[in-house]
């Protein structure tokens, strides 16, 4: 007997020892993140954050003091199907957890059953049996644990991709509305214009009467008219289709967009990045991949534990009038228990297999997670500077725009008195028209760059 016992105990222990690890909680992997940001002021080097504070925590309302706007993300946040989607998901997997949970605690069924015989034409025989069946799985090497724990994960993992999807959302319809500001203003512009190229039409159809120039100004001005006229139409389909995009961001059909006009807005213009391993938990894209890697991780240690053996309780109670081969009337109570003890020695690669895949699925998501995290750190920077080049563009352009009216002023002059001809006063009035219409693009550019710093940082809470 002796000769039985120790090998087995043996045995016993050494699949106990390997088994640990199978109970140890996923860690962070180690990370580099230093140098994640660009310093904006010189591309050789790196930003060195240092503040413990970000711009991406402060509340949306907070960034976006637009009231107008303000609705319109609220009404997003509560209309927006994709938001819609990853609350369920989220539910799901809140469900998917609580079974995983309940998974520790035995089953039970009922399974009545009731039968009659009848032995050359006798008096029939009745036999019944009304069970209740429990079973019960032990938890020996980290299955059921594992499960729970995965199930965890991916639970934060869907909150994660929730608050990612609220993140985008805010950010689309602020990048939209400030969208049709642009465009509002472009379009102002343009009218404008159309009226000064009309009034220089007019002036040289006048001119031309009184013999002070040809037929070739005169139409020249017209076709700058006209050009200036037809820039005007797509404008206005721009604004159209924005406002049918931000109408569908909001769960709504496709409407006007009651909004302010561009001058009016005001953005924070001071920004903590946060130091880069604020990220890791910040910004729930990044979050939600290292939760699909804990995910993985747990995984892996499945797989491994369908290697050792499983032991299955099984348990019975039942009233019965059939207990062996007679059939006792009344029914007496009959119970029994068995347990089972079950190892896997030859699945036909299968265990093997699926621990194999499981291990490379955990490799393909720490590479997502790292890529995902380099990803952040180069949109935060591609946002920082977005916003310093077109601040510093909308300050020349202010300068140009200065100039280039007043040359359109002298010019005008001029070729009333005969002293310019009407390609300058025509190339002036172009000229102008293309630094106002690139200003408002870059003031709109610069106020993107905020949306997208707040999104890259992890914002929308």
């Amino acid at each position: 007997m002796k000769r039985i016992i120790i090998p087995s105990l043996i045995l016993g222990t050494v699949a106990l020892l390997s088994s640990c690890g199978l109970y140890k909680q996923y860690e962070r992997p180690s990370v580099n993140t230093k140098g994640m940001y660009r310093d904006t002021a010189n591309i050789a080097d790196t930003l060195v954050a240092k503040d413990t504070t970000s711009f991406g925590n402060l509340p949306w309302h907070e960034v976006f003091t637009d009231t107008k706007l303000q609705q319109l993300i609220d009404s997003g946040l509560k209309n927006n199907t994709d938001l819609l989607s990853a609350a369920i998901t989220v539910q799901q997997s809140e469900a998917q957890l609580q079974a995983a949970r309940l998974s520790f605690w035995p089953s039970f069924e009922f399974a009545g059953s009731g039968t009659m015989g009848i032995w050359n034409f006798n008096k029939p025989a009745y036999s019944y049996s009304l069970p209740i069946e429990a079973s019960w799985t032990a938890d020996l090497f980290g299955k059921l644990t594992n499960a729970k724990r995965a199930q965890q994960a991916m639970l934060l993992e869907n909150k994660d991709y929730q608050q990612a999807v609220r993140t985008k959302v805010i950010s689309d319809i602020a990048n939209c509305y400030y969208t049709l500001q642009m465009l509002d203003r472009q379009l102002e512009i343009t009218d404008s214009t159309a009226v000064l190229t009309k009034n220089t039409w007019d002036m040289m159809k006048t001119q031309k009467q009184y013999g002070s120039t040809d037929e070739a100004s005169v139409q020249s001005g017209e076709a700058n008219y006209y050009s200036v006229l037809a820039s005007i139409p797509e404008l206005k389909r721009q604004i159209l289709s924005t406002e049918n995009s931000l109408s569908l961001l909001i769960g709504q059909s496709p409407r006007t967009i009651d909004r302010n006009k561009l001058a009016d807005e005001s953005l924070p213009n001071d920004f903590s990045t946060g130091i880069p391993v604020q990220m890791l938990n910040n910004r729930p894209d990044v979050h939600s991949a290292e939760m699909n890697l804990a995910y993985c991780y747990y995984n892996v240690n499945q797989a491994r534990a369908a290697f050792y053996p499983s032991l299955t309780i099984n348990a019975s109670a039942a009233w019965t009038n059939n207990a062996g081969s007679a059939i006792i009337n009344p029914g007496k109570i009959l119970a029994e228990a068995v347990a089972g003890l079950t190892q896997p020695i030859f699945e036909k690669g299968q265990l093997r297999a699926n621990l194999k895949v499981a291990q490379l699925t955990q490799q393909k998501a720490y590479l997502t997670w790292q890529y995902d995290i380099l990803s952040a750190g180069s949109e935060v920077s591609n946002a920082l500077a977005l916003y310093n080049s077109s601040t510093q563009k909308s300050a020349l352009q202010q300068k140009q725009i200065t100039s280039l009216t007043k040359n359109v002023e002298i010019v005008e002059k001029l070729f009333k008195l005969g002293s310019s001809t009407y390609v300058e006063i025509i190339s002036a009035q172009q000229s102008l028209l293309s630094a106002q219409l690139s200003k408002v693009s870059d003031d709109f550019y610069k106020m993107q760059a905020v949306v997208n710093l707040y999104y890259a940082l992890g914002g929308g809470r």
